[in-house]
C-alpha cells in the first residue's frame, strides 16, 4: 500500500511577477514530489498565491482596479509559469477563494472560543512590504530586519493571539525534534529567537479592508500571515473531508525560503498547537538565489525573468541548472554564462551525445533492432554494477533531499556509459563478423543504461526524460514507470526496434568579445600616475585586488588548545570555505551560526594551529570590544 506524502511550497505574493528565485523554490518541491511518485507514494503537492494585505490594496489602488482584479491577472501569470516549467502540483490554492475564507474564519472561531484570542490595542512598528510587526529591539539600524526597508508606527484596535502561552512548548518541541527545522543553521536561529521571548501576535487590522473579515467583528480583517499559513489545511479537507485530511496531515515537508522560516517554525506551530493539531514533520528553509554574485533587486535591474529563460533555453535546462548548481539550504548563484556552460557540457555533450550515438549505431549496425544480451564481459558487468549503485544512491539521497549530489551522481553514470562506448568500440566490433554477438550485447547494454537514466532524471528534467524514453521507443507508458521498473537490468524487450535519434539539446555557440590592448603611451601614463601616489595611499586598482564576499556561518567550533580561535564553516554562495578567526573571546560558536559576515575571499590560505584557514572575517575593534561585520545580504554577494 502506498504511503501518503504531502509537500508544499510557500504561497507566493502577487504584488509583481515571479522571478527566478520563486522558480527555484517550486522546482525543488516539484523534483521531490516527482521522486516520491517514482517510489510509489501517494503524493499531494500544493502551491498557490497569498493575495490579501495592505500592500496588495495599495498596488490595486495605484493601478485603478479592485484588489481581486489586480491579483487575478498576476496569479494567471504564476499558473502559466508553473505549467511551462513542468511543475506537477496537485492543487493551487488562492487565499481569495471561498473554501479558504471558510477555513480561516473557522480557525479564528476555534482559537477564540478556546480563549487564546483577545481584543486589545496594537501600538508598534509595521513593515508593509513584509506584512510584519516588529519591536524596537528587533530592528536593524532602525529598519525592518527582513527586508531593510523603513517601518511605520501604527496604533489601532486589534485582536491578539496568545502566542506567548506556547513559548515553552514550541521551544521544547524544536529541541526534542532535531529534524523539524532544516538545515541546522536555521534551527539554531529559531531557538535563539524564541529564547529572547515571544510576544502575543497581532492578528487583525482595521486600517484597511482587503482581507478575510474577523467572523465575530467585521470591522477587522485577519492579519495576512494568520490567513496565509492556514492555506496548508484548506485543500486537504480540513473542513469538508476528514478522511482526506487525516490521510495527508501532518504535512511531510513545508519548503520555504529562509527569510520566512520564522513564520513557519514559530507562528504556524503555535497556531496548530492552539488547534490541537499535530505539527508538520519538517520545515526546510532553502537559501537565496543571487545573480552574478549580487542580490536580485529591481533598482539594480538584475531581476531574472524565468519566462525569458524558458523561451530561450527550455524549461528542463533551467530546472537542471538550478537543481544541480545549488546545494539545498545554501545560497546559490545564477549566472547566464554558467547556465550555457552546463547546457553545452552536461546536456548537449554528455547526455545528448550518449543517446544520439547509441541510437545511430543501433540503426547503422543492426537496422535499429536490439536483442537481449547473451553472456556478459567484465566491462558489461561493471556497467551493470554501476547502474545498480547509482539507483541505490539516487534513492537514499533523494529521500534526504540531497538533490545536487544526486544529479551529479547520475551524471557520473552518464559519463560511465560514454566511457563504455570508448572501451568497447562498437564501430570496430561491427567490422568483424565474429564479434556480432559482442556488438549486439554492447548496443543492448547502452540502450538499457539509457532506459535507467531516463527514469533517474525524470524528477529533474521530466520532458527530456520522456523524450529519451520515446526515442528508445519503449512500449511501457512513461507516465506509469516507477523505480521498481529499473531495479532489474534487462528491461528493454528482446527484438526491440528503437526510434529515430533527435537532438536533445543543441550546443550554444558563444561569441567572445576581445578587449583591444591599451596603447603603450596610455600604459606608461598609468604607471607614472601610480608611482606618484603618496606613501600609505593605494590606488583603486590596488583596492580592486581585494575580493570581499558575504559569507553565511554554517557551523562554528573552538580550535583545540587555542583560547582565541574559532573554526568556522562558511557558505560563500556556490562554495564552502573554512576560516579560522581569533574571535572566541567575544563570540560563542552558537552565536555565530546563521550570521552573514564579510569575508576576504582571495586571501592566501594559511595554517593556524595546524588548521587551514581560507580567508579572513572582517571585524571592528576599539581595543577592548570586538564586533564582526554583519550584512543583511545573501551568501556570495560581492561587497564593494
Amino acid at each position: 500500500m502506498s504511503k501518503p506524502f504531502y509537500i508544499t511550497t510557500p504561497i507566493y505574493y502577487p504584488s509583481a511577477k515571479l522571478h527566478i528565485g520563486h522558480a527555484y523554490c517550486t522546482t525543488i518541491a516539484d523534483a521531490i514530489a516527482r521522486f516520491h511518485r517514482l517510489e510509489g507514494d501517494d503524493v499531494f503537492f500544493l502551491t498557490g498565491s497569498d493575495e490579501h494585505g495592505q500592500k496588495i490594496q495599495q498596488k490595486a489602488q495605484e493601478a485603478g482596479v479592485t484588489p481581486l482584479e489586480y491579483t487575478t491577472k498576476i496569479v494567471a501569470g504564476f499558473q502559466d509559469l508553473w505549467k511551462r516549467l513542468g511543475i506537477s502540483n496537485d492543487d493551487f490554492i488562492r487565499t481569495t477563494e471561498k473554501r479558504h475564507y471558510d477555513v480561516v474564519q473557522e480557525i479564528f472561531r476555534r482559537i477564540y472560543d478556546k480563549g487564546d484570542i483577545y481584543l486589545g490595542e496594537y501600538k508598534g512598528l509595521y513593515c508593509t512590504p513584509c506584512e510584519s510587526y516588529w519591536t524596537e529591539h528587533q530592528l536593524v539600524d532602525g529598519k525592518c530586519p527582513d527586508c531593510g526597508r523603513p517601518v511605520e508606527e501604527v496604533s489601532e484596535p486589534a485582536y491578539f493571539f496568545k502566542m506567548s502561552k506556547y513559548q515553552d512548548r514550541i521551544l521544547a518541541y524544536i529541541e526534542e525534534h532535531p529534524d523539524f527545522i532544516q538545515p541546522a543553521s536555521r534551527r539554531n536561529e529559531m531557538i535563539n529567537f524564541i529564547k529572547q521571548g515571544l510576544e502575543d501576535l497581532c492578528i487583525s487590522r482595521t486600517s484597511f479592508d482587503w482581507g478575510i473579515p474577523v467572523p465575530i467583528n467585521e470591522k477587522h480583517v485577519i492579519y495576512v500571515w494568520f490567513d496565509a499559513l492556514t492555506n496548508y489545511l484548506t485543500p486537504i479537507g480540513f473542513l469538508d473531508d476528514p478522511e482526506k485530511f487525516h490521510k495527508y496531515w501532518p504535512a511531510d515537508l513545508h519548503l520555504v525560503g529562509k527569510e520566512i522560516v520564522r513564520f513557519h517554525t514559530i507562528i504556524w506551530p503555535c497556531i496548530l498547537m492552539a488547534l490541537d493539531l499535530p505539527l508538520p514533520k519538517k520545515v526546510y528553509g532553502h537559501g537565496w538565489l543571487i545573480v552574478d554574485g549580487d542580490k536580485m533587486s529591481k533598482s539594480k535591474g538584475n531581476v531574472v525573468d524565468p519566462i525569458g529563460l524558458i523561451d530561450e533555453f527550455g524549461a528542463d535546462a533551467i530546472r537542471y541548472f538550478l537543481l544541480r548548481e545549488i546545494n539545498l539550504g545554501q545560497d546559490g548563484n545564477f549566472s547566464r554564462d554558467a547556465l550555457i556552460g552546463r547546457i553545452n557540457a552536461d546536456l548537449a555533450n554528455d547526455l545528448g551525445n550518449l543517446l544520439h550515438r547509441t541510437l545511430s549505431m543501433t540503426k547503422k549496425f543492426q537496422d535499429g533492432v536490439l536483442t537481449k544480451a547473451v553472456g556478459a564481459s567484465d566491462i558489461d558487468k561493471s556497467l551493470q554494477a554501476d547502474a545498480a549503485e547509482t539507483i541505490a544512491f539516487f534513492r537514499e539521497n533523494m529521500e534526504n533531499m540531497q538533490l545536487s549530489a544526486t544529479i551529479k551522481h547520475v551524471w557520473a553514470f552518464i559519463s560511465r556509459a560514454n566511457k563504455y562506448i570508448d572501451e568497447t568500440s562498437p564501430w570496430a566490433l561491427a567490422k568483424d563478423p565474429a564479434k556480432k554477438q559482442e556488438l549486439s550485447n554492447v548496443l543492448y547494454n547502452l540502450a538499457e543504461a539509457l532506459r535507467v537514466i531516463s527514469v533517474l532524471i525524470e524528477p529533474f528534467m521530466p520532458t527530456t526524460a520522456k523524450r529519451i524514453w520515446d526515442q528508445l521507443a519503449l512500449p511501457q507508458d512513461f507516465a506509469t514507470v516507477s523505480l521498481k521498473d529499473i531495479e532489474t537490468w534487462g528491461g528493454v524487450p528482446d527484438n526491440h526496434t528503437v526510434g529515430t535519434p533527435e537532438q536533445l539539446f543543441p550546443r550554444i555557440e558563444i561569441e567572445e568579445e576581445k578587449e583591444a590592448p591599451a596603447p603603450k603611451q596610455e600604459k606608461k601614463a598609468k604607471q607614472e600616475k601610480k608611482a606618484e601616489l603618496p606613501e600609505g595611499i593605494i590606488s583603486i586598482d590596488d583596492f580592486a585586488k581585494v575580493k570581499l564576499r558575504v559569507a553565511e556561518v554554517l557551523s562554528a567550533e573552538p580550535v583545540p588548545k587555542a583560547d582565541k580561535l574559532l573554526k568556522l564553516q562558511l557558505s560563500v554562495g556556490d562554495e564552502e570555505r573554512q576560516v579560522v578567526s581569533g574571535i572566541a573571546p567575544w563570540y560563542s560558536p552558537a552565536e555565530l551560526v546563521g550570521k552573514h559576515l564579510v569575508l576576504v575571499a582571495n586571501l592566501k590560505p594559511a595554517k593556524l594551529r595546524g588548521v587551514t584557514s581560507q580567508g579572513m572575517i572582517l571585524a571592528a575593534s576599539d581595543g577592548k570590544d570586538l564586533k564582526v561585520v554583519e550584512v543583511n545580504m545573501p551568501a556570495g554577494t560581492e561587497v564593494r
